[in-house]
């Protein structure tokens, strides 16, 4: 008996239905960012790898590869000035040649030096007018680029008390985003994401869950949160924040990434495994709720070779997806209905220590992908191809120093 064969009887006996487990895995989207395959750092340095992503085109080319190794990476998330280009139509074009789409366009208002102390909730109105019109340009490029989204992010916040008046930051930040959604098509969502602290260490404008819910519920229903995985104080419990917005119907997507310390930007899945199936078990469990729910990888792959190390985080989140998919989630509802505490953690744990490697096979081999991805890539050459024809350049990606 192979080994899916053998999982397969096992997961009869949680009545699993297997037909419909891969059904699911086979419809999974994955956001893959143009920044994670350029050169991107740390706070200290930009380390140059080999083979690393100079241009926007370069940056497609590459998510374009992981799309055709994993099958479920369909589109490619950009930042703006980082990936600027002057005919957008023909950068449209090329990715849909390549078999992608243009995904979220995330602004940037942290790096210029007009944002020293702020971009939208800053003092001076001529700074929040410049802000404004940047986020009036992503909208416009999202538009040109068949985007759905607009992702937000601030270094916004104070490193001193009686820097600023928090309420007229609060007033500030509301007036600047509702120009900014007002000129949202009815198509497009804004996904605002926050951060409890760095680069402001006083305090964040967007500090927390709490505050970028009650912006978007200020601001209307095409505004919504992104939580950013590693964006929370040590011991913050995600999968509990993951399911209070479900349902309030203001999930609007994820930043996947993993951290140890802070905002470490490391591969999902390699810190914490469980937490991120927790997380997938949330959402599995709140079924249509979230069927609108974007999937997007957010990481800075300082010192990892660029293509593995996003193989490696689609496979991770695949691997979670399985995971919460294969939970009995019978069993898990008679337990929590009897308050069976040890029971109810057994019927997860079960899940999670289930070995779902070769339900994710038999999706690829059903998909006529390769059964390993990052071993198809190693043996494509795709990775030492570009080492030669780009060698090692300064910057060319994400958070370049």
């Amino acid at each position: 008996m192979s080994d899916y064969q053998s999982l397969v009887e096992r997961l009869s006996r949680r009545s699993i239905d297997i037909e419909a487990v891969k059904t699911k895995l086979k419809e999974q989207h994955v956001e893959t960012p143009s920044w994670g395959y350029g050169n991107s750092g740390t706070r200290f340095k930009t380390f140059g790898y080999p083979g690393a992503a100079n241009t926007v085109y370069e940056k497609i080319a590459d998510a374009a590869m992981v799309n055709r190794l994993t099958g479920v990476c369909p589109s490619v998330a950009l930042h703006i000035p980082w990936d600027k280009v002057s005919d957008w139509q023909a950068l449209k074009q090329y990715a849909s040649d390549l078999g992608i789409s243009i995904g979220a366009i995330n602004t940037n208002t942290f790096q210029a030096d007009i944002y020293k102390f702020g971009s939208i909730c800053h003092p001076d109105a001529a700074v929040r007018r410049t802000a404004i019109d940047h986020h009036l340009e992503c909208v416009d490029i999202a538009k040109q680029t068949g985007s759905n989204a607009i992702s937000l992010w601030y270094a916004d916040g104070t490193n001193y008390a009686g820097q600023d008046s928090f309420r007229e930051r609060r007033k500030r930040m509301i007036d600047s985003l509702s120009e900014v959604y007002a000129a949202l098509p009815d198509t497009m969502r804004m996904l605002i994401e926050y951060k409890f602290f760095e680069p402001a260490f006083y305090h964040t404008d967007f500090s927390d869950w709490g505050v970028a819910y009650s912006v978007a519920n200020r601001l209307g229903p095409k505004a919504q949160v992104l939580v950013d995985t590693g964006h929370h104080a040590q011991g913050t419990n995600i999968e509990h924040i993951v399911a209070t917005l479900l349902y309030e119907g203001k999930l609007g997507g994820f930043h996947f990434n993993a951290r140890k310390y802070g905002d470490d930007d490391l591969i999902v899945g390699t810190t914490n495994p469980f937490e991120l199936f927790l997380i997938f078990n949330e959402l599995v469990d709140a079924g249509d709720a979230a069927k609108d729910v974007a999937y997007m990888i957010d990481q800075s792959h300082a010192i990892e070779p660029k293509m593995e190390a996003m193989l490696q985080s689609v496979v991770n989140i695949q691997s979670a997806y399985a995971k919460a998919l294969v939970v009995d989630r019978k069993a898990l509802k008679t337990r929590q209905s009897e308050c069976d505490v040890l029971g109810a953690y057994r019927v997860l744990a079960d899940a999670f220590e289930t070995d779902v490697r070769p339900i994710l096979e038999q999706v690829r081999s059903e998909l006529d992908l390769a059964v390993d991805p990052i071993g198809a890539l190693h043996e494509s050459g795709y990775d030492r191809k570009i080492a030669t024809e780009r060698g090692i350049a300064e910057g060319g990606g994400g958070y370049p120093t």
